[in-house]
């Protein structure tokens, strides 16, 4: 029965995917990488949730609710700000300039060079941490829905390998042969599945706490365990309370502003309007994250208490202990669904990263954009059988799936972060101070995270967190940009051209949604300190 739920709902979702995507022309750059640029907001909207929130974020965040609590809710609930910002700050220059990639305007800001050298890092960090942790996580969850090794009789290791596989190779074929539109279409069906289905998953867990009542089962949960419920976390918390005005911000800024798996939906809108519309609306939904990827991590505390040995299989042994049967399978295959998404997504922008900046840049200048695409493609199938070497082997995350993703993720996201902002604020910092700030912020910080703190933690002292180690070196990288830009300015100063590419007229109602959404988030933190 969970195994029929399960192929039903995903053959259901390609046929439907397929259909709304057979018409776009998928030979060319625009129409493969971009959906050609015809997005409109829900479908933005349901791609970006369902972008983000995959295994590594359900998964890795309910195994950080269940050994810290609520104060995890920070990767979420501040996710939101981002997004508005984003929005309001970056997407009408990303439209106006017409661009397909984020290192496509790192070119026209700064040198060929930089975009090229921004690309290998994003690269670099989708092969090396997201596509892996996707894979392993998605892997991690559906061998302990289905019961995978007694299924086939084989030990857990093989179950992750021939699961890991069986992921990867279904997602390559959505993000390979795909492209972007059917990426998105399935994304935004999976959307619906996944926010209705993750927010069953704490309403039967309350019941079952509370014998029947939700409200009980709350009230239970929260009397038993008051200090799960404190969102200020302490200095030796995963996300100290401190953290929030410093590292974390920017975290969230790169990853909905300038990361190329999640901006790359927002590019394909059809105008301005609807890609404003469209972050705005997931926006909304980002604040009712908690319920779905930190609360069921709470009442896995409560049920299973410390008999758990690794906190990251809390969720999905929740699913199993609360769902009927036949749901089990439904949500198996939307969660599947999330898997797809984040790990289609990403190689779908990896094969827009190299087709765009250093295939038809160094390899071939007069590619058609059929044969971009094509080589594209290829490249897409290398990466993803790379990924499926990898994602077993991260069995062993240190501090958690979830933080130990966050952590690494700077040694890259800081660095871009800090040459874009300082590329769209000023206009005659050059070229070499934006190479300059990559390799000081990718070696320094390098050099903090795996060298200068395991020495200083095995001496028994203090480490700064790494969310500040990252607003420290975004401080230091600017400065170090700006200093070179006083010292060695540019001769031309930088001008953003309109290429008329998509209209730019801004949603009327994009600066009243977006102070809601501020203060909806500060009042969420207000009440639960």
């Amino acid at each position: 029965m969970q195994i029929l739920a399960f192929v039903g709902f995903t053959a259901l979702v390609a046929v439907i995917s397929y259909w709304f995507s057979r018409s776009t022309d998928e030979s060319s750059s625009d129409g493969y990488f971009l959906g050609g640029r015809s997005l409109g907001a829900v479908v933005i909207a349901g791609s970006l949730l369902l972008t983000n929130l995959s295994t590594e974020q359900i998964v890795g965040l309910n195994g950080a609710a269940f050994r810290e609590g609520i104060l995890v809710m920070a990767w979420e609930t501040l996710a939101a700000i981002a997004m508005v910002v984003t929005a309001i700050f970056l997407l009408p220059r990303y439209l106006k300039g017409g661009i397909t990639t984020v290192p496509e305007f790192l070119e026209k800001r700064y040198d060929v060079a930089t975009r090229s050298i921004t690309s290998a890092l994003f690269l670099s960090g989708y092969v090396i941490v997201l596509l892996p942790i996707v894979l392993y996580s998605g892997a991690l969850a559906l061998s302990a829905m289905f019961s995978i090794p007694e299924l086939l009789n084989v030990s857990e290791t093989t179950a992750l390998w021939i699961t890991v596989w069986g992921i990867g190779i279904v997602g390559s074929v959505y993000a390979i042969f795909g492209g972007l539109k059917a990426v998105a279409v399935s994304d935004a069906i999976n959307a619906v599945g996944l926010i209705v289905g993750g927010m069953l998953i704490p309403v039967f867990g309350l019941q079952m706490v509370g014998d029947g009542s939700v409200l009980e089962g709350l009230n239970i949960i929260i009397q038993s365990h008051p200090e799960k419920f404190e969102s200020l976390g302490s200095e030796s918390a995963s996300v100290p309370f401190s953290t929030i005005f410093t590292g974390m911000m920017l975290v969230q800024l790169f990853y909905w502003g300038t990361n190329q798996a999640i901006i790359q939906r927002a590019l394909g809108a059809k105008n301005l309007k609807e890609g404003q519309k469209g972050l705005v609306l997931a926006a909304v939904f980002k604040i009712l994250g908690p319920l779905i990827v930190v609360l069921p991590g709470i009442i896995a505390f409560h049920l299973f208490g410390d008999s758990l040995s690794n906190p990251d299989q809390a969720y999905p042994m929740l699913v199993n202990a609360v769902l009927p049967a036949g749901a089990v399978g439904f949500f198996a295959a939307v969660l599947f669904g999330a898997i797809l998404s984040s790990f289609n997504s990403a190689l779908n922008s990896s094969v827009t990263l190299f087709g765009f900046d250093l295939y038809k840049q160094y390899f071939d200048k007069n590619a058609s954009e059929k044969k971009v695409v094509k080589v594209g493609k290829i490249f897409g199938a290398f990466l993803a059988i790379l990924s499926m070497f990898i994602a077993p082997l991260i069995a062993n995350a240190p501090d958690g799936l979830f933080g130990y993703l966050q952590e690494v993720n700077g040694c890259y996201s800081i660095p871009i972060l800090t040459i874009i902002v300082v590329g769209y604020l000023t206009k005659f910092v050059p070229a070499i101070a934006a190479k300059i700030a990559i390799f000081s912020g990718v070696v320094l910080y390098s050099l903090s995270q795996f060298v200068l703190k395991p020495m200083v933690i095995e001496s028994g002292a203090a480490y700064p967190h790494f969310l500040h180690v990252m607003a420290i070196l975004f401080v230091l990288n600017v400065c170090i940009m700006l200093l070179i830009g006083k010292w060695k300015p540019a001769k031309v100063g930088f001008e953003l051209m309109y290429t008329d590419k998509v209209n730019i007229d801004p949603w009327k109602n994009v600066y009243i949604a977006s102070a809601l959404i501020t203060v909806i988030v500060i009042f969420i933190y207000v009440y639960f300190a």
